[in-house]
């Protein structure tokens, strides 16, 4: 028969039972495919040797049973699911006799002819998932296809599918209006090709006209206004540096999400600025953005309020003392500096390592002390320049918090946490590098609408890889310059 014929279903495996037969490498990356679905599935591994990788991944898993033994029929009498793992053949067809005997469905690993399903390529965005299947044919295609979409299909899509989700609750009228409406909304998804090619142009084209006109309009002032001539002569190229700066460093947080204020704080101090101005310019550029975003996440019902309560005032407490601190120890910026560098060392590491994901699994109990980690995070990034997110949201998720609900709060709580932070720095310092402060402002205002929409279009580990890499680079350069002038 010609064609793919594979029905394609998705299974709640949390309300089933999966029985996997084997336990060493090809056992753990059939373990891994499951739980990375479901980490509430309910499974049995059976095996006379369990390696150790899938003991420590299970080692905080309590519906993860591990039976060290030899296989017999009778341990697939409460299964659901069975999946053969094993390098023995006549193991295989024991497992497929017995699991067919009861009428039960049975992937064997790397035999596809044998098996009753297969583990297809899973693309996640939240709660969209896309399961890719090349009918056995060839898996590493399905896992090129899985990192085309993971490149292409913008986080946001998850945003969107809230937004449709509440929009279908409030819904008046019968089944055929609300569908009506709801393909409406949802057409612009699949608007026709000739107007997604000819949008493009047309935008492209009021662009060039802006680019065009201010172009214009600067060189008509600059021929016949000589005030003008002398504002743009005096103004300090620093703040021209800071302007691209901020610009390119908005675009790489807006293509994978994080390490603005780290990129910021260590491009800053390496242009020599201090250490308390260089925070203050980055705290005063993300107080839009995040009140943006917390505005978003507010209309979405993404706030967790109970949460949000426990964060703020420790966060801006934390944030206020930091920026008080930092401030009032500005003549001491020589000797704060590495100190703020060795922070941002160690976040381009973090950075780094979430590029190649050998973050660790966490999934035991909820994190407990939410103030002391507010206060503790609100501290730190207003001294360090940033790390509110990297610091807090890791921690509440990887605490066992839902990552939706915590992105939503920190993403609020940080606007309040930036404003505080910036009104402080700006009542205790009593010089600032303003052009800095003003150029990495505007730059990031400026690449805001469009970072959106450039970033689907670039690869998020080379774009992580390569930030971690320059952080990394910058900040080590900032410490051997201390350490040689101290030596």
């Amino acid at each position: 028969m010609k064609g793919n014929q594979l029905f394609p279903v998705f299974l709640k495996l949390n309300q089933l039972h999966t029985v996997i037969i084997g336990a060493g490498p090809v056992g753990l990356e059939k373990l891994h495919a499951v739980l990375n679905q479901s980490e509430q599935a309910g499974i049995t591994v059976i095996a006379r040797e369990i390696s150790q990788q899938v003991y420590d991944l299970v080692a905080e898993l309590p519906r993860v049973k591990l039976l060290k033994k030899s296989y017999s029929a009778a341990d697939l009498e409460q299964a659901d699911i069975v999946i053969a793992a094993t390098n023995d053949n006549l193991l295989n067809e024991e497992i497929i006799r017995d699991a067919h005997a009861l009428k039960l469905l049975v992937n064997v690993a790397d035999k596809p002819d044998l098996c009753d399903f297969y583990l297809g390529s899973i693309v996640k965005k939240g709660d969209l998932k896309i399961a890719i299947s090349t009918n056995g044919k060839s898996p590493t295609i399905a896992k090129r296809l899985r990192e085309l979409f993971n490149d292409n299909l913008p986080g946001e899509l998850d945003i969107t599918l809230q937004q449709m989700s509440l929009l279908r609750n409030t819904l008046q009228g019968d089944f055929s209006s609300k569908v009506k409406k709801l393909n409406e909304v949802s057409a612009v998804l699949v608007e026709p090709a000739a107007r997604k090619t000819s949008f493009p142009k047309f935008r492209w084209l009021i662009w060039l006209t802006i680019v065009l006109s201010i172009a214009v309009l600067i060189t008509v002032f600059w021929q016949r206004e000589p005030e003008f001539q002398a504002y743009v002569a005096e103004i300090n190229p620093m703040f021209y540096w800071f302007l691209a700066g901020g610009f390119v460093f908005a675009m790489v947080d807006g293509a994978i999400g994080m390490s603005y204020g780290v990129t910021s704080t260590a491009f800053s101090l390496s242009m020599g600025i201090p250490p308390a101005s260089a925070s203050m310019g980055v705290h005063l550029s993300e107080v839009l953005s995040n009140g943006i975003a917390g505005w978003m996440h507010y209309r979405m019902g993404n706030i967790n309020w109970k949460l949000f309560k426990l964060l703020i005032i420790p966060g801006i407490l934390g944030a206020v003392t930091g920026a008080y601190l930092l401030s009032s120890l500005e003549h001491y910026g020589a000797y704060i500096k590495p100190l703020i560098s060795l922070y941002t060392l160690i976040l381009g590491g973090v950075i780094l390592s979430k590029a190649f994901n050998v973050a660790k699994r966490r999934t035991g109990g909820k994190i407990k002390k939410i103030t002391l980690l507010g206060l503790f995070g609100g501290f730190i990034d207003a001294v360090g320049g940033g790390g509110w997110g990297s610091i807090v949201l890791s921690s509440l998720i990887a605490g066992g918090r839902n990552a939706r609900f915590s992105l939503g709060t920190v993403k609020l709580t940080r606007f309040f946490i930036a404003l505080m932070s910036s009104l402080t720095f700006i009542t205790m310092l009593k010089s600032a590098h303003w052009e800095a402060v003003a150029g990495l402002v505007i730059g990031s205002a400026l690449a805001a609408p469009i970072a959106a929409k450039v970033s689907n279009r670039i690869s998020v580990k080379s774009i992580m890889v390569a930030v971690g890499v320059i952080v990394i680079l910058v900040s080590l350069r900032s410490i051997i310059i201390f350490i040689t002038k101290v030596l």
